[in-house]
């Protein structure tokens, strides 16, 4: 992402989005390929429209959220990752493309 001219950005969240239809693997297929090597991952948050505790509640849209709940995955980040961790992370990834 470009920075602003007015300040730096933190890299707090990354998060990717996947098509499983078009990578050949599914978000939990890349989730599962991280820990094996040991990389912490996880999905994007749960809508609160999902969370049991609203069961039976009225729901106002929500097919966005849901969508980007399925498939999407935060990876690590941060200012510390180095470009070696960086590697690492994406080689991971792109050894699970078909």
């Amino acid at each position: 992402m470009p920075e602003a001219p007015w300040g730096r950005g933190t890299r707090w969240l990354t998060v990717i989005t996947v098509d499983p239809a078009q990578f050949g693997a599914t978000r939990e297929d890349i989730r599962l390929a991280l820990e094996d090597e040991n990389i912490e991952s996880r999905p994007l948050w749960k809508p609160m429209h999902l969370q049991p505790v609203f069961a039976g509640c009225e729901v106002v849209g929500g097919d966005v959220a849901a969508a980007l709940f399925q498939h999407g995955l935060c990876l690590p980040s941060g200012t510390a990752m180095s470009e070696t961790d960086l590697e690492r992370v994406a080689a991971v990834i792109q050894s699970l493309r078909r």
